[in-house]
């Protein structure tokens, strides 16, 4: 008797609809990807067990490094954009289209408001290699008190953060803090490094 014979079936799955899937996820992660602005120092901060998240939006981040030197950041191009108007105007300062445009795409700067335009001035790789002294924040030329105001007026719903670096000096702090205070902000965070609870 002779076998039957079955007829063998194709083993070939079509691909095409998981191909355009995987690839609509790429294009939407690569368009709706945040990346992290380039920091112009690098800081380490305490420890702590608190574990308060920062909204991602609306921030006025204050950074202090190691040399107690201060750094200022607002997000928001725009906010910045009009930040630095407002600036240009209670110093008398005049700043260009193309020193406004590059000034809202800085994540932050830590230089005063006469060195600024030079500052804005140089190409995006020559800002990153350049030393930054740190905007005054002492009582005698307090420049920080003015760009805090300013931003309070420019954005109403602005939290303000302190990053401070765990070797930065008391003293900065506590004139930072001050500063702060004395533009009625009493409500603030201090961003730290998460450390484990003890149970």
């Amino acid at each position: 008797m002779s076998k039957v014979k079955i007829p063998r079936k194709s083993t070939v799955v079509d691909m095409t609809a998981m191909t355009d899937v995987a690839f609509l996820l790429l294009t939407f992660f690569m368009l709706a990807t945040k990346f992290k602005a380039d920091e112009p120092v690098t800081v380490t901060t305490p420890s702590s067990i608190s574990e308060i998240k920062l909204p991602e939006t609306d921030i006025l981040l204050l950074t202090i490094d190691k040399d107690s030197k201060v750094y200022f950041s607002m997000d928001g191009d725009q906010n910045r954009i009009t930040l630095l108007e407002k600036m240009a105007e209670k110093y008398k300062l005049t700043f260009t289209p193309d020193q406004k445009k590059a000034f809202s795409l800085l994540s932050s700067f830590g230089v005063s408001i006469k060195q600024l335009g030079s500052y804005l001035d140089m190409d995006a790789e020559k800002r990153k290699s350049y030393k930054q002294e740190g905007i005054p924040s002492d009582s005698l030329n307090n420049e920080l008190a003015d760009w805090v105001l300013q931003a309070r007026y420019t954005n109403k719903d602005l939290r303000v953060a302190v990053k401070g670096d765990g070797e930065a000096g008391y003293p900065v702090v506590k004139q930072v803090i001050a500063t702060l205070q004395d533009k009625k902000v009493n409500r603030f965070n201090f961003i730290t490094s998460l450390e484990k609870a003890d149970n």
